[in-house]
């Protein structure tokens, strides 16, 4: 018997094919809080995982679409960006997005989030999401990551 998909990654499946992706969420048997746990499970580097972080640019919420392999360098990167940037409290990262931290997507959210994209994850032919929930996922590329999110593509390390 099939399982259903958790309400929050139906969400994500139904924004990914309105945006032209095939919308294949893929469920792990454990939880992938952490990038380094997505990589194990899914039998890929590490730098393949796309971390969504929310941060706060000045007073407004943003998401960077990180690569697994490094860290967001907050004054490099604000400055890229031409404000302050600083860690989204978890109250802000739940309004923004509705996904619980260690499942957020890069799409399917309540609000529209201006998105930025890690240049370092062009190094990946095959890139692994979360999607909405702490053990659901997609397989995405590069190119079309930065398309169904409407995102740029910037250095964040």
């Amino acid at each position: 018997m099939p399982m259903s998909l958790h309400p929050n990654a139906a969400r994500v499946a139904e924004t990914l094919i309105a945006r032209g992706h095939h919308g294949v969420i893929v469920t792990q048997r454990e939880p992938t809080h952490s990038a380094a746990e997505a990589a194990k499970s899914l039998k890929v580097h590490i730098g393949a995982i796309t971390k969504s972080l929310v941060f706060m640019l000045d007073d407004d919420p943003i998401l960077l679409l990180v690569s697994g392999a490094h860290s967001v360098d907050l004054v490099a990167t604000g400055k890229r960006l031409q404000g302050e940037l600083t860690r989204a409290p978890a109250d802000m990262v739940q309004l923004a997005t509705g996904q619980p931290i260690g499942g957020i997507a890069p799409l399917g959210h309540p609000t529209n989030l201006p998105t930025y994209v890690d240049n370092a994850l062009a190094e990946y032919p095959e890139l692994w999401a979360a999607a909405g929930q702490p053990n659901t996922v997609f397989r995405t590329s590069f190119s079309e990551l930065v398309r169904i999110t409407a995102g740029s593509a910037i250095d964040v390390a």
